[in-house]
């Protein structure tokens, strides 16, 4: 069993972000991760290899070079492989061309089933998984939070939460699938992985490896375009109101009043 998991590099959840003065772009603080729901795709690929007891875990990601980050520390769970697809050429691409040259990768690349998080921390889109699938033209199973893999039958029965409740689904491989939390708790790096991780050479590919034009990735392959970052709204001040229950009350019925202006 061949797996392919794509992972990201993203801020820190408790990293700094601000909008430029211009609102051209963020300025984020250095503090970066591999995305939470990638380290979920990541550790179940390892339990269905430890699992199955054969097949290669690989990860894969579309960066520079804070995105070797995110690649060392999956390897340092337990991925056998890493791959970067590196070039200025991919720079300030949308999800449409990233996942573009994400599967032009994938297509030159042994694997059974793709595994990916349900969305990425820093634009929470979750269409990458989508759209790969469809480039590469496999089933697709969204928001995973149980996996089965039968070997027999060289498929999965997989269970995904939907509003209000939750559905099974079963899909024969190849297939992508994206994971949701809950599906399982991942593990924390050994000594021996992170220095594994420190040795382990990582390929990189660039826009000639993927055998993508320049017209077909990046902003030029793009089918959206940010024209402009807002800030947020700042939120009015809080008032603290203190006292006895029945004169608490009659202060939030007077500031619903006559400063809130909804009764």
């Amino acid at each position: 069993m061949n797996i392919l998991v794509l992972v990201k590099q993203v801020p820190d959840s408790e990293a700094l972000v601000q909008v430029k003065g211009e609102g051209s772009g963020v300025e984020v603080e250095d503090r970066y991760t591999l995305n939470f729901f990638d380290s979920l795709a990541v550790e179940e690929a390892l339990q269905i290899k430890e699992q199955t007891g054969a097949g290669t875990v690989t990860v894969l990601s579309l960066g520079g070079q804070k995105a070797i980050e995110a690649l060392r520390t999956a390897i340092a769970m337990g991925a056998a492989e890493a791959v970067l697809l590196e070039d200025p050429a991919f720079e300030n691409g949308d999800e449409y061309a990233t996942a573009k040259a994400l599967a032009a990768a994938a297509k030159g690349m042994e694997w059974d089933m793709i595994l990916c998080g349900k969305e990425a921390f820093d634009d929470s889109s979750g269409i990458v998984g989508p759209l790969l699938a469809e480039f590469l033209g496999i089933p697709l199973v969204t928001t995973v939070v149980k996996l089965d893999f039968i070997s027999e039958e060289q498929a999965v029965v997989v269970e995904r939460e939907i509003e209000g409740g939750k559905e099974v689904i079963k899909a024969p491989l190849p297939v992508l699938l994206s994971a949701q939390k809950g599906l399982n708790e991942p593990r924390v790096a050994s000594v021996m992985g992170v220095m594994k991780a420190m040795q382990t050479e990582i390929k990189k590919l660039d826009l000639a490896a993927v055998g993508l034009s320049q017209s077909e990735v990046g902003k030029a392959g793009s089918k959206e375009e940010i024209l402009r970052y807002h800030r947020p709204p700042e939120r009015p001040p809080v008032t603290m109101i203190q006292g006895e229950a029945t004169e608490v009350v009659r202060q939030v019925v007077a500031l619903l009043k006559d400063e809130a202006k909804i009764l």
